[in-house]
């Protein structure tokens, strides 16, 4: 069955940009483990625009006490500064279960494309090399709305990682906009290439109830879904426990 890893960024906007601790993240991600999410996905920024350090440390502290994965995504390129001692450092000192690497620089409002393998690959290699040397496992965002993207997919194992996480934001546009079908038909391309090169595929961005379920039919083999601006925005009105269960319920579904 596919996981859910709950993203709990968006707790961390709301207490930031009123200051101090409310709403609490670690209380926020304690109460989706509690409904059954599968794990806590954060993404630290090096302007703390939202998760911070200090959310890192406390979140790996609780997912291990609950035997739950932690999956730290972030741009291995960008240089550590007042506040930000690096990802690579973030996942040293905490030893996530996942290491998600994301090609995001300090002006993009959230991630918005994968990484180009063929471009990147030397980059990337010796920071996929350190971060499986500590014992994460090792996933890279990828495109699947391009040909480019599609084609060059295979890259990812070539540099060593073990999964790609497919950007799904363009999937959750076409959706909404009646078009899905033809955009799961790349989706499940991008999927089958990615896992002809032994690599196991998840998938994050816009997902939502909505449109989780039509996603997980079209595309096979998903191993992790990566969910929270929609989960936070639908938990506000229904609550943590009944929109955990909802999401539940589809992968559920798309299990059987």
């Amino acid at each position: 069955m596919t996981v859910l890893s709950v993203n709990v960024n968006k707790i961390a906007v709301l207490r930031n940009s009123r200051g101090g601790n409310e709403p609490d993240v670690v209380r926020a991600a304690r109460a989706c483990l509690d409904a059954g999410a599968h794990g806590i996905t954060v993404h630290p920024r090096p302007d703390a625009r939202h998760i911070r350090a200090d959310d890192v440390y406390a979140l790996a502290e609780l997912t291990r006490e609950r035997g739950v994965e932690f999956n730290l995504e972030g741009n291995p390129f960008a240089p550590p500064r007042a506040g930000y001692p690096g990802f690579f450092a973030l996942c040293e000192s905490v030893r996530p279960a996942q290491a998600t690497l994301v090609p995001d620089g300090d002006a993009q409002l959230t991630s918005d494309h994968g990484f180009d393998f063929v471009r990147d690959a030397q980059a990337l290699r010796p920071h996929v090399e350190a971060l499986k040397a500590i014992g994460c496992r090792v996933s890279l965002f990828a495109d699947a709305h391009t040909k480019a993207g599609r084609e060059g997919i295979a890259g990812a194992a070539e540099v060593g990682a073990d999964r790609v996480e497919l950007y799904t934001g363009p999937w959750a546009e076409a959706f909404a906009l009646g078009e899905g079908e033809a955009m799961a038909t790349q989706f499940a391309e991008a999927a089958k290439r990615a896992q002809g090169a032994g690599l196991g595929v998840n998938a994050g961005h816009d997902l939502s109830q909505e449109n989780l379920g039509a996603f997980l039919r079209a595309v096979p083999g998903v191993l992790e879904v990566s969910i929270g601006h929609a989960l936070v925005g639908e938990a506000l009105y229904e609550g943590f426990a009944t929109t955990i269960r909802g999401y539940l319920d589809i992968l559920e579904d798309a299990r059987r």
